[in-house]
């Protein structure tokens, strides 16, 4: 069925509390108000406040709370209105919910799913608007999870409740409304398995979340003029599916990776030491690394804009990587 990537999230959290009555929804106005992106709606009338629990302004104490109940056995769905807030409550995820298990030596869990929209939309400004991925990837015991499509946002986030790990849920407010085909039953996506959206053999393109959705409008562009793109979608940032992504790139030989993040340190730096390290003998050219601009986003969209890579900017780069080659 044709669903939005909305709509997808919503019957995944719904078809996995109905399965298992230990999953609850947390968070800044989840309940009455459906969800700032009205991601829960219809889950209070549903699940009832006891399983959809609208909350403070306090990521840091709802986070710490949901841990705790993690801890005793219950499984909760954390979600930020936005993953900038997150920020505030990074002590409880990197000190509590990615540690706990490894400090008491495999006798506690926290299975504990923490979602919510991450990048830029349009005209957030500087502290709404930051692509933070790379920060959670960075802590060990921590799964980060970023889909592009509502088929893979379904799928990811119902195998998100069934782990038994601390997962970071990334969406993007500006996929919400997009529309995909989504199967009709139970269905799972497993976690640390990248695809290949579009086959191509002259480059790979590696891109997630919303940079996906320009990098398979690039790869069209370039198809007009015979220029043929492999676009590899990892969908899971950790773990990463490196045997995935090689394997491209031993067909191509060229590699261009797009993240909306800033450059340094970013995720793309890890993919291309991983990438050198195991295909160095395979590239013919010099990987290149596509991203945000190293500046706070700025409110004017013409700014804005510019601060953020974009369809050109992946035709033009794929360009002069045929050229070098």
């Amino acid at each position: 069925m044709l669903l939005s990537y909305r709509e997808a999230l919503n019957q995944a959290m719904r078809e996995e509390m109905r399965r298992d009555e230990r999953i609850f929804l947390i968070g800044e106005e989840v309940g009455h108000y459906q969800g700032a992106f009205k991601v829960s709606k219809g889950f209070i009338e549903e699940f009832g406040p006891q399983r959809v629990l609208d909350t403070p302004i306090t990521e840091a104490g709802f986070t710490g709370l949901a841990i705790g109940a993690a801890m005793a056995g219950l499984h909760p769905i954390v979600e930020l209105m936005t993953l900038n807030f997150g920020i505030l409550a990074m002590d409880q995820i990197v000190n509590n919910a990615t540690k706990i298990g490894y400090m008491s030596g495999g006798q506690l869990s926290v299975p504990i799913v923490i979602r919510g929209p991450g990048s830029a939309a349009h005209q957030l400004a500087a502290q709404h608007s930051q692509s933070l991925e790379a920060w959670f990837c960075h802590v060990p015991g921590l799964k980060v999870i970023a889909p592009a499509t509502p088929h893979d946002a379904k799928g990811l986030l119902k195998s998100a409740l069934r782990d038994r790990n601390p997962v970071m849920f990334i969406e993007a407010q500006l996929l919400y409304g997009t529309k995909g085909d989504v199967p009709d039953g139970d269905y799972t996506v497993p976690i640390g398995q990248a695809e290949v959206k579009r086959t191509g053999t002259d480059v790979t393109v590696v891109a997630y979340s919303k940079m996906l959705l320009l990098a398979l409008e690039a790869a069209q562009d370039l198809a007009c003029d015979d220029i043929s793109v492999e676009v590899v979608d990892p969908r899971t940032l950790k773990p990463l599916d490196l045997e995935c992504l090689v394997a491209s790139v031993k067909k191509t030989g060229r590699l261009v990776i797009v993240e909306e993040g800033w450059r340094f340190a970013g995720l793309g730096a890890q993919i291309a030491e991983s990438v050198y390290a195991q295909a160095f003998d395979y590239l013919d050219a010099p990987i290149v690394r596509i991203t945000g601009e190293e500046v706070p986003m700025p409110y004017a969209r013409r700014l804005e804009d510019a601060a953020i890579p974009d369809r050109a900017r992946i035709v033009a780069a794929v360009r002069k990587l045929l050229q070098l080659a």
